[in-house]
């Protein structure tokens, strides 16, 4: 009896401390080590959108860069912070672990938060203040601005690769799954870890971009970069509390052996029986903390890898395990895929929208709204679609179709696909209705047309509760269908999503920008949004989304996830 109760002090999932001994439960992980991670999460955030969310008026007002130029710089940036983290999980997984991967990482952002900063406050580094209306008039950034202000940028971008992945991964990895009170409290845990995220963007929508717009952008850069210092001291201050898990190679390894293993084996048959093919023991997998999985008739070519053929390289015979797992990431591609455009409108949020927002009136009072500030919508709309998607819609739906969570995921993310093609359509005739006073007005060549910048809040808001269906759908699919020892994989699809809906974005604008100026025409997309056509560039997108909603419909019936 003694031992047995020694043994469930120390954690069942595998855990260590950094120097590789166990873990005692009641001294290392739980809530005592995530508070840390949840406070760090705060400040992060804020440092990100910081940059973000204002990022295009910089770009524009600061630089001088035109309306295509700015906005796919911001894109591009954007993509490559959202792509990144698939090294980061790679680093982490196959070679130094979350914990010291997402230390380094977080030196790298902070050094490129640094530079930024002072890329923004030395005249040095920057051109000189410009006055006229047409930014192609203004003196450009010469070659160094450009070098050190993008240099930093991307230096930041780098930094996140490693961070984001694993700060979401350490905070869940401080709850032992073999333990049911600690599985519930890894759920508490996400809802804490989604409010810190929506408290730091709402700060840096808000707070930061007034600074940056009102007072100046030394201070309104000098902020984030603060407060990232602040956050990962807060996050060094908590090591002798956390539970670490050990890095047990990386996936994309053990999927490459699988797909080897079965186009080496294409001419053995499968047997009828799954027991003749190749397992390890259960025992093997209960030390690793992890489950094992029986074999499926699904994408039946990948089993071959489990096929005995008397070889024992790994490249050649992989464990019914491996190839199941590999089946599962396989699986997620297709919706992976769909979802890349719906990214795209996303990107439009910190681009387009809030170049619109710059031609607008946007005094109240002796109060000026900065155009970026809009975003805090977003969040706030989010915030409230989620709640009440989990106290009244899940309810009233659970009566209709007794799924437990209401609707698939799937679904839901068709009902935010149908929601993106409302907020095209909005913001096309929103877009034309402004040019319509602008034309009325005299604008054409320029000028702030006499609307008030809220007549832009309707596809913000609808954006906030697209994302509560689709982005948090998003989510919840690719960790849900990911295999245990591939969560972190899993959950950087969501991430590579965005990232490449940011890419496509910025193709997009290029292309139709380039299209549209052809054979002596004016073109849609120009410097000057009053003699632009952003309404019919907005009505293209709706276009683009009608497909993918198509074939999630589709794919739900298949899957009914």
């Amino acid at each position: 009896m003694a031992v047995e109760e020694g043994i469930d002090e120390y954690t069942q999932d595998g855990t260590v401390d950094l120097k590789g001994n166990p873990v005692l439960r009641s001294k290392r992980g739980g809530w005592t080590a995530c508070w840390f991670v949840v406070v760090y999460e705060v400040f992060e955030r804020m440092a990100y959108y910081g940059i973000s969310s204002n990022l295009v008026v910089y770009l524009t007002n600061k630089l001088h860069q035109g309306t295509v130029t700015s906005s796919n710089n911001v894109t591009n940036w954007v993509g490559t912070i959202w792509i990144t983290p698939i090294l980061g999980a790679y680093v982490a997984d196959a070679h130094l672990g979350r914990y010291w991967t997402f230390i380094i990482a977080s030196i790298i952002y902070l050094s490129g938060m640094i530079l930024l900063t002072l890329s923004v406050s030395l005249n040095n580094l920057k051109p000189p203040r410009c006055v006229e209306t047409n930014v192609e008039n203004c003196k450009k950034a010469s070659t160094l601005h450009l070098a050190i202000f993008y240099g930093a940028l991307y230096t930041l971008a780098v930094g996140t690769g490693g961070t984001k992945p694993n700060i979401s991964t350490i905070g869940a990895d401080q709850f032992d799954e073999f333990d049911p009170k600690e599985k519930a409290h890894k759920l508490s845990f996400f809802n804490w870890w989604m409010f810190s995220i929506f408290f730091g963007t709402l700060f840096a929508n808000t707070v930061l971009v007034y600074v940056q717009d009102n007072v100046g952008w030394t201070l309104g850069y000098g902020l984030p970069t603060l407060g990232l210092a602040i956050s990962i001291a807060i996050f060094v201050a908590g090591t002798s509390f956390y539970r670490h898990k050990v890095p047990t190679g990386s996936p994309f390894t053990r999927m490459a052996r699988v797909l080897v293993a079965a186009i080496r084996k294409w001419r053995v048959p499968i047997p009828n029986d799954p027991k003749e093919l190749y397992e390890l023991d259960l025992e093997e997998y209960a030390k690793k903390g992890k489950y094992r999985i029986d074999s499926t008739p699904t994408m039946r070519y990948l089993t071959k890898a489990s096929v005995k053929t008397g070889s024992t390289n790994p490249w050649m015979l992989c464990a019914v395990t491996q190839v199941e797992e590999t089946k599962q990431m396989l699986r997620m591609i297709p919706i992976l895929v769909a979802t890349f455009v719906p990214s795209t409108m996303v990107a439009q949020i910190n681009t387009l929208f809030i170049k619109q927002g710059t031609t607008l009136q946007r005094t109240v009072g002796t109060f000026k709204i900065p155009p970026a500030s809009l975003a805090a919508f977003v969040t706030i709309s989010m915030l409230i679609s989620v709640v009440l998607y989990d106290r009244f819609f899940v309810k009233i739906m659970q009566k209709w179709t007794r799924n437990p969570r209401g609707i698939t995921l799937l679904q839901r993310m068709g009902i935010g696909l149908l929601i993106h093609i409302v907020i095209m359509t909005v913001a096309s005739f929103t877009e034309r209705y402004r040019l319509s006073v602008a034309k009325e007005h005299g604008l054409i060549n320029g000028g702030q047309v006499p609307l008030t910048i809220f007549i832009l809040l309707p596809q913000f808001v609808l954006m906030g509760t697209a994302d509560a269906f689709l982005e948090v759908a998003k989510i919840e699919f690719f960790y849900d269908q990911a295999p245990e020892s591939m969560k972190s994989l899993g959950t950087s699809y969501s991430m590579t999503t965005l990232g490449v809906g940011n890419f496509i974005s910025s193709f997009l604008l290029s292309t139709v920008s380039h299209i549209t100026k052809e054979h002596g025409h004016q073109g849609w997309i120009l410097n000057n949004l009053n003699a632009s056509h952003l309404d019919y560039y907005y009505a293209f997108f709706c276009d683009t989304k009608r497909p993918k909603l198509h074939f999630l419909l589709v794919c739900d019936q298949v899957l009914c996830v």
